[in-house]
């Protein structure tokens, strides 16, 4: 059986107070399976194979656990990657958090689509299960932050990859490190969300059947 992001079982902006520059995706607010999509337009607009997965903890179906940030992440099933646009450009660098169970590739283009020059190319190694702590209900357990710095300004990101075996989660804009909102931020998001429940499950290595 194939070790997938996807169980057989069934967003906020967030702009961090210490830049103005520096913004964070988190996925929150999006419903397990849903598209990403123009999820955070006018600034960001995702390919339509894009979608975000709620831990199955948090009544989802997504099979990982120790998340960056509760309980979203960032994933695609029906194509082999994920290309993010941003319209106004962004500068300086670009970071994130990700789990993935293969080798994969994210790449930044100073052309929209994937498209024009590479001005960044950050390389992801198999890690998903290595060396998992915390949280024990979810295969995909082990999340690395990663990140680079470029010259010049970019305007599309593709998270290359295969189907349903790499997830990613806290997209930095602004800087070659992701950031890690503080818990009373996270406090209040999850009140707002009013996420409730907690599905008890055993430990799965496939995502999807």
């Amino acid at each position: 059986m194939r070790k997938l992001l996807l169980s057989a079982a069934g967003a906020a902006l967030l702009s961090t107070p210490a830049s103005a520059a520096v913004t964070v995706l988190t996925f929150e607010g999006i419903g397990n399976l849903n598209p990403v999509g123009g999820f955070y337009a006018p600034n960001y607009f995702f390919s339509p194979a894009t979608l975000a997965l709620v831990d199955i903890d948090a009544g989802g179906s997504g099979n990982f656990a120790n998340e960056p940030s509760p309980n979203t992440i960032m994933f695609f099933l029906d194509a082999n990657n994920a290309i993010l646009n941003v319209p106004a450009g962004f500068t300086t660098g670009f970071s994130f958090f990700y789990s993935s169970a293969v080798a994969a590739t994210v790449t930044v283009y100073d052309g929209l689509n994937a498209t024009g020059n590479v001005l960044g190319v950050i390389n992801l190694a198999a890690q998903a299960f290595d060396n998992c702590t915390g949280d024990p209900t979810g295969a995909f357990c082990n999340w690395t932050r990663v990140g680079v710095a470029f010259a010049g300004t970019a305007y599309s990101i593709d998270f290359a990859g295969t189907a349903n075996f790499t997830g990613f989660d806290n997209i930095t804009f602004g800087r070659d490190r992701p950031v890690i909102p503080e818990p009373g931020v996270w406090a209040m998001l999850i009140a707002g969300f009013g996420l409730v429940g907690c599905a008890v499950r055993r430990r799965r290595t496939a995502l999807a059947a």
